[in-house]
C-alpha cells in the first residue's frame, strides 16, 4: 500500500495564519483590529482599494469601520443606511465573491453603496462570520482584470471568518461596557434624587415650605452659586446633622 502524504502549508503560510489569528485575539480596539486585518487583507490579494463593513441589521445600516483607498484620506467611520433586503442578503452570506472581471456590471458588485468610482474590473467580498450569522463584509476592489486563486480564497475565507469572530467579541464587550456604565450613570442619578429628596424635606420643616417651593429654592441656590444642586442638598443634610448633634449634646449636659 503506498502512503499518500498530505500537503503541508508552507512555512510563510503558516506564519500568516499566526499572525491573523493574534491580531483577532489582541486586545486592540474594535477600530484598530480592523484596521489591522483591513492591512492582511491588502497584502494578500495585492488590491487596489479595500473597506470594511460591519452590519447592523436592526437599523439597516452599514458602518464603514476601516478604509484604504486610493486618492482619499482617513474617512473615519462612515454609516450608510441601505435597503433592507440588502442587509438580510449581507446577513445571509456564507461564502466569498469573487468577480474577477466587469464587476460593476454584476447585481452583488451594486449591493453596496461604493465609495470608490466604478471602473474597477474585479471584486472581492468576503464575509465576516460569526456564530453561524454574518457581522460585516471586507470588499476589495481591483483596476485590472483577475484570476483568483482557490487558495487566495480560502485564506480570504479564513480572514474573514477571524475578523468576524473579533467583531462580534469586541461589539459584545463594548456593548457591555456601554450597558454598566449606564446602571452605573441611574445608580448616581438615583443617589442623587434621593440626597435632594432629604434637602427639600429639612427645608420644608425648618421654612414651612411645599414641596415646589423647597425645590425651587433648591434649585434657585444652585443657580446663584453654580453649584450642583446635590452638592447644595449633601450641605444642608450635613448642617441639619450638625444641629442635630449640637441640640442633643447640649440637651445631655446636667442643670446647674
Amino acid at each position: 500500500m503506498i502512503a499518500l502524504s498530505t500537503p503541508q502549508p508552507a512555512p510563510a503560510q503558516i506564519a500568516l495564519l499566526h499572525r491573523i489569528s493574534r491580531i483577532a485575539s489582541s486586545g486592540l480596539s474594535l477600530e484598530l483590529t480592523l484596521a489591522e486585518i483591513l492591512n492582511v487583507a491588502v497584502e494578500v490579494s495585492a488590491c487596489d482599494a479595500c473597506l470594511v463593513y460591519l452590519l447592523e441589521k436592526a437599523s439597516s445600516e452599514i458602518t464603514l469601520w476601516a478604509s484604504r483607498l486610493p486618492h482619499a484620506g482617513s474617512l473615519g467611520r462612515l454609516r450608510m443606511k441601505v435597503a433592507e433586503e440588502v442587509a438580510d442578503c449581507v446577513a445571509a452570506r456564507t461564502s466569498v465573491i469573487a468577480l474577477g472581471a466587469q464587476a460593476s456590471q454584476d447585481p452583488h458588485f451594486r449591493q453596496f453603496p461604493s465609495l470608490i468610482d466604478d471602473t474597477n474590473e474585479a471584486f472581492l467580498s468576503i464575509p465576516m462570520a460569526s456564530g453561524g450569522g454574518v457581522v460585516g463584509v471586507i470588499n476589495a476592489h481591483f483596476r485590472h482584470p483577475q484570476e483568483f486563486s482557490a487558495d487566495l480564497l480560502a485564506l480570504l475565507a479564513f480572514i474573514g471568518e477571524q475578523a468576524g469572530g473579533a467583531a462580534a467579541r469586541k461589539m459584545l464587550a463594548e456593548e457591555n461596557r456601554r450597558l454598566r456604565d449606564e446602571v452605573l450613570e441611574m445608580k448616581q442619578q438615583l443617589a442623587a434624587r434621593k440626597v435632594v429628596e432629604r434637602a427639600k424635606g429639612i427645608l420644608m420643616r425648618r421654612f414651612t415650605l411645599s414641596e415646589e417651593e423647597a425645590y425651587l429654592r433648591l434649585r434657585n441656590d444652585s443657580r446663584r452659586s453654580r453649584r450642583a444642586m446635590r452638592d447644595l442638598a449633601e450641605q444642608i443634610i450635613q448642617a441639619e446633622i450638625r444641629g442635630q448633634a449640637e441640640s442633643q449634646a447640649l440637651d445631655s449636659q446636667p442643670n446647674p
